[in-house]
């Protein structure tokens, strides 16, 4: 999975494995320069200028809405690519700390099966969301193909320098740049955003795999004791030393995965929590926006601002889920059948695992299904403030 998202990210002059020792090709460093100024040029520089210069001229409110909500939404997933691009040294220490954790794991033991049917949900869920976004921007790429006449991917908004935009050769230039523009908008952060799906989800899996193992440790010990050569020695006082011997071990190795997974997705969210919270903002401006555009006008920017975010919620949610399935497990794990120190072991696990694992937005808000739902609430609430003040 991680090499998938590195094979995508390599066209984007990212190189997210310390294994891939090839160069990256320059015609990969210049197709990132030809999008990213195209992305610049018009959803950012163009943008504002049409909004607070040339809006503000023809007092044309509703045009300078749908653009401000183009530019606006273009922003929230951009600001993961340039957050990996920065700590690009750092996601590469925290993507050979994730294969180092996951070359621990024995193979068609129960744990990694357990682990595998975790993943293949991730694996589905990073697939699904690459495809909607990818989706989107070649639905909005293509939208104009199937119209009438001359038409532009967005006719409201004007590109500084190229007017008038319907005439030869600007079209054609203005057609070109906003199509690589579009790929920077939709390309970069579809794959950053499946490498957050990816981490995080391996922990979920993680903790999901952990919790079983917990569950079973007691049956395992016993299994443990009874395939071992019987001899007329094994008294109870030995029996029980046998068994608290292998469960001291397992939860040795237990806590160690523990704290690992603890330790690698806080380093997952140093990086991207400024990306995300920003983003957050991002998304309320960008929503509101596109309401007093119009749906009409804006009904392929919604899912895409929307899921952009949704898919975070949904990430830390699934984390969080887990990590409450691991708490309950470490307590139901027949715990009152071991000896003084296994107890005190379990006691400590029970403490570290009821400190929730989260993501959060700035270290502000934890991402969950009930921030969503802030977030949504808070944005209608502006939004009927708004109109009804444009009213």
């Amino acid at each position: 999975m991680l090499w998938n998202v590195a094979f995508l990210l390599r066209p984007l002059t990212l190189n997210i494995d310390s294994r891939h020792k090839k160069p990256i090709p320059l015609l990969f460093y210049v197709l990132t320069v030809v999008i990213t100024s195209s992305y610049f040029y018009v959803y950012l520089i163009s943008m504002s200028w049409f909004v607070f210069v040339r809006s503000l001229e023809t007092k044309e409110l509703i045009p300078a809405m749908v653009v401000l909500s183009l530019g606006i939404s273009s922003e929230i997933g951009t600001l993961k690519f340039f957050y990996t691009f920065v700590y690009i040294d750092k996601v590469r220490k925290i993507v050979d700390e994730y294969l180092e954790c996951d070359a621990l794991v024995v193979p068609f033991s129960r744990f990694s099966k357990n682990l595998l049917t975790t993943l293949r949900f991730v694996k589905k869920r990073a697939i699904i969301y690459w495809l909607v976004i990818i989706g989107n921007g070649f639905a909005y790429w293509s939208k104009p193909l199937f119209m009438k006449g001359r038409h532009h991917l967005e006719d409201n908004l004007v590109i500084y320098g190229l007017e008038p935009m319907l005439e030869s050769p600007k079209y054609e230039i203005a057609y070109f740049l906003m199509t690589a523009g579009v790929c920077f908008i939709c390309y970069p952060p579809a794959n950053v955003t499946i490498l957050l799906i990816v981490v995080v989800g391996y922990t979920e899996a993680q903790m999901l795999a952990l919790s079983e193992e917990i569950l079973n440790i007691w049956d395992d010990a016993n299994e443990y004791y009874n395939n071992l050569p019987s001899t007329n020695q094994n008294t109870n006082e030995l029996k029980s030393k046998i068994i608290n011997k292998y469960i001291k071990d397992r939860l040795k190795d237990i806590t160690k995965s523990h704290a690992r997974n603890i330790n690698l997705l806080r380093q997952v969210e140093f990086v991207f929590r400024g990306a995300i919270a920003i983003g957050y903002v991002f998304l309320i401006l960008g929503l509101i926006a596109e309401l007093l555009g119009g749906l009409e006008n804006t009904f392929l920017q919604i899912p895409f601002a929307f899921i952009q975010v949704a898919i975070d919620c949904f990430t830390g949610q699934r984390v969080m889920d887990a990590n409450i399935v691991f708490e309950r497990a470490v307590y139901d794990c027949k715990w009152e059948n071991f000896d003084k120190t296994n107890m005190k072991t379990v006691l400590l696990l029970l403490q570290n695992s009821q400190k929730t694992l989260t993501l959060s937005a700035g270290g502000v808000t934890m991402l969950n299904f009930r921030c969503l739902m802030s977030v949504i609430k808070s944005i209608y609430s502006a939004y009927t403030t708004l109109r009804t003040t444009m009213n």
